[in-house]
């Protein structure tokens, strides 16, 4: 039923799908089909400040050299480029081709989230996939942060209009609460697995719980219109918490989202340290980012109230206002 809801659910030509227990596993069965479809296309290029997980495959792929300096080389083949640059991504691909390492795979997030909230340009995403189809690789998109309503729409590449030939999702698709995590793709990339299902297997994966919370979870974000209401809060929350950072320029870099994914970018580490603790006195909690410290993220539950919502940009105002009153000295 899960597998047949997410086939009707998800964009483009994605049909089938492997159930797992996080986000990491689904990166992991991603990376294991995308290598699987061509033998000989085995490269797979990510992105700069791009998070997918610590286990081995999925740490080769994710960009922070402090989670993979202390695990010696990582898995061979797997390239980095910067995110949100085409030119760059086509020279990899075209010098990849040049010396027989052909580009198999294009893995990245839609927005970066570990890595700061990082919203690409429009084309940019369009771009990747027009890149892929020249080059004959596959576009995998890491969706478990982004996806199941998060940026204003169930999938954050539907604001894009593409489709992946592989998404990875999880943390939301089970609703925040049970353990559940899921590679979807295409017919043609899951038939490697036909003749032998046991090439990649899950103990766990699949298990009735956790598929029941997950098809739980897509009909309330079905029913209750919780993507439509991430973009229509999330517009209303981004525009409160830039006009509560007008005039702290000094601290404040950036305020970007879309949707209920949001962030607050800081000139650097321990200002956001200090806005996050000033948010948690006013009874809000926010989010450090694992790539970019520098980077505190605001996403609030898609049920959030505008009454709630606005609480937090006041918060936000007054954390911002306490933190540039001057310290008090001693007598």
């Amino acid at each position: 039923m899960l597998a047949k809801a997410l086939a009707m659910l998800t964009p483009g030509d994605l049909e089938f799908s492997f159930f797992c227990n996080s986000g990491t596993e689904a990166v992991e069965g991603a990376l294991k089909l995308a290598r699987a479809y061509d033998p000989f296309k085995q490269t797979i290029v990510g992105a700069t400040k791009g998070f997918h997980g610590k286990s081995y495959g999925s740490l080769s792929a994710s960009a922070k050299a402090e989670f993979r300096r202390p695990f010696g080389p990582m898995l061979p083949n797997i390239e980095h480029v910067p995110f949100n640059d085409l030119p760059a991504l086509r020279d990899m691909m075209t010098s990849c081709k040049a010396v027989g390492e052909d580009v198999g795979a294009v893995l990245l997030e839609p927005i970066q989230g570990e890595g700061g909230v990082n919203i690409p340009d429009d084309d940019y995403l369009p771009g990747v996939r027009a890149l892929c189809d020249e080059f004959g690789a596959l576009l995998i998109l890491d969706e478990v942060q982004t996806g199941m309503g998060r940026t204003g729409k169930m999938f954050c590449c539907e604001h894009y209009g593409i489709a992946p030939d592989l998404m990875c999702l999880a943390k939301a698709f089970g609703g925040g609460v049970v353990p559940a995590g899921a590679v979807i793709g295409r017919r043609d990339i899951f038939a490697r697995l036909f003749d032998n299902p046991f090439l990649h297997t899950s103990t766990f994966g699949g298990n009735p719980l956790a598929c029941a919370a997950a098809l739980a979870t897509i009909n309330v974000l079905i029913e209750e219109k919780l993507p439509e209401r991430a973009a229509t809060l999330g517009a209303q929350m981004l525009s409160g918490l830039r006009k509560a950072a007008t005039g702290h320029e000094a601290t404040v870099v950036d305020v970007r989202g879309k949707g209920l994914l949001m962030a607050l970018e800081f000139h650097d580490d321990a200002t956001g340290f200090e806005l996050a603790k000033q948010m948690l006195e006013r009874g809000v909690l926010v989010s450090g980012t694992l790539v970019n410290a520098r980077t505190i993220r605001v996403e609030p539950p898609l049920t959030i109230t505008e009454t709630e919502a606005g609480y937090v940009c006041g918060a936000l105002k007054e954390s911002l206002n306490a933190m540039s009153l001057p310290v008090k000295t001693g007598a």
